[in-house]
C-alpha cells in the first residue's frame, strides 16, 4: 500500500500528490476534480481540500 500523507504533514518528495479520503473516514464524493491532486515540493505542507478545508489524508501519484 501506497504511503499517506496528512494535511499539515511536510512532502517528503516533489511530485504529484492525489487525494486518498478525509481524515476523519469519509470518502468525499464531492471532491471536485481539480483538488484530487496537488502539485507539492519537496518540504511543502500538505493542505486541506480547497473546497471544504477538511482535513485530507494524500498519497503520491503513480506516475
Amino acid at each position: 500500500m501506497a504511503e499517506r500523507y496528512k494535511t499539515g504533514e511536510k512532502a517528503p518528495d516533489s511530485g504529484t500528490y492525489e487525494f486518498d479520503g478525509l481524515v476523519d473516514g469519509r470518502k468525499k464524493d464531492e471532491v471536485t476534480d481539480d483538488e484530487k491532486h496537488v502539485e507539492l515540493s519537496n518540504g511543502d505542507t500538505f493542505p486541506p481540500l480547497r473546497s471544504s478545508k477538511e482535513a485530507a489524508y494524500w498519497k503520491k501519484a503513480q506516475g
